[in-house]
């Protein structure tokens, strides 16, 4: 997801931290993050939007959602 927002045209520190935010939903992060995440185009905050869904809920439940022993019988 990093990677993702990096390739919006946001610098690294600012791409690491927004997703870790998101992810961990601790709030916000560093460098253009640091108040807000209003300075981010729409790809990014489309990007921060599925972070913040798989932070809560737990990518671990998301795992077992795709394994596909999860789904037999």
């Amino acid at each position: 997801m990093t990677l993702l927002v990096a390739a919006t045209g946001v610098d690294l520190v600012t791409a690491f931290s927004a997703v870790a935010a998101c992810v961990n939903n601790m709030g916000a992060g560093l460098g253009d993050v640091g108040a807000d995440f209003a300075g981010l185009n729409a790809a990014s905050k489309w990007v921060l939007c599925v972070a913040m869904l798989l932070g809560r809920l737990e990518m671990f439940t998301l795992l077992v959602l795709f394994t596909p022993a999860f789904w037999r019988k």
